[in-house]
């Protein structure tokens, strides 16, 4: 509904992929689940982090997303595999985006053949293991940049780019990418 709302009020701006956003005193959220995250941002600007992490610990949150995250995460996104294995092995690969994911490993994970593998997690979650891997490390990277001090170099090697090129690379990708399907 961004289109529409940005189309019907064309002096606002409106960016879709943010889960909430503040300007000034005016907080807006995505949804329901995100407004929790909204809730958690407000307290630890009015109370600080320490407060806000025990709000969300109490409330056995993973963790509060910060408010540039995409509503649409390649994780999220990748649930919908309907192939135990798949689900399993995205989950593995969330948690280990330093490890060596190339197609070759990966499928000696689920014990398929490359190509195999390939095809069905393609057509499990709608692109290639690959890109899934970049777009997963991408977040990743993005989300320790926005939470942490930690400089480029640090954040790449974390989330398995190697170097702080390769991840400008790809966050500068991911940027095209947006404007192209925008337009």
């Amino acid at each position: 509904m961004a289109d529409e709302l940005a189309r019907r009020y064309p002096k606002i701006s409106v960016d879709g992929d943010r889960i909430y956003t503040q300007d000034g005193n005016v907080w807006t959220s995505a949804g329901v689940s995100t407004g929790v995250d909204l809730a958690l941002a407000m307290v630890e600007e009015d109370h600080g982090h320490a407060l806000a992490l025990e709000i969300a610990r109490r409330m056995v949150l993973f963790m509060r997303r910060g408010s540039g995250q995409r509503q649409f995460s390649s994780q999220l996104a990748a649930q919908a595999a309907d192939r135990q294995p798949i689900r399993d092995l995205i989950a593995w690969i969330s948690e280990n985006l330093d490890a060596d994911l190339s197609v070759p490993a990966l499928a000696r994970r689920v014990g398929m053949s490359e190509r195999n593998f390939s095809r069905v997690f393609t057509q499990q979650v709608s692109a290639t293991p690959a890109r899934f891997v970049a777009r997963l490390r991408t977040e990743a990277a993005k989300l320790k940049l926005a939470e942490t001090s930690h400089n480029v170099e640090t954040v790449a090697e974390s989330a398995g780019f190697g170097d702080g090129e390769t991840l400008r690379r790809h966050l500068r990708a991911q940027s095209e990418d947006r404007r192209v399907l925008r337009a």
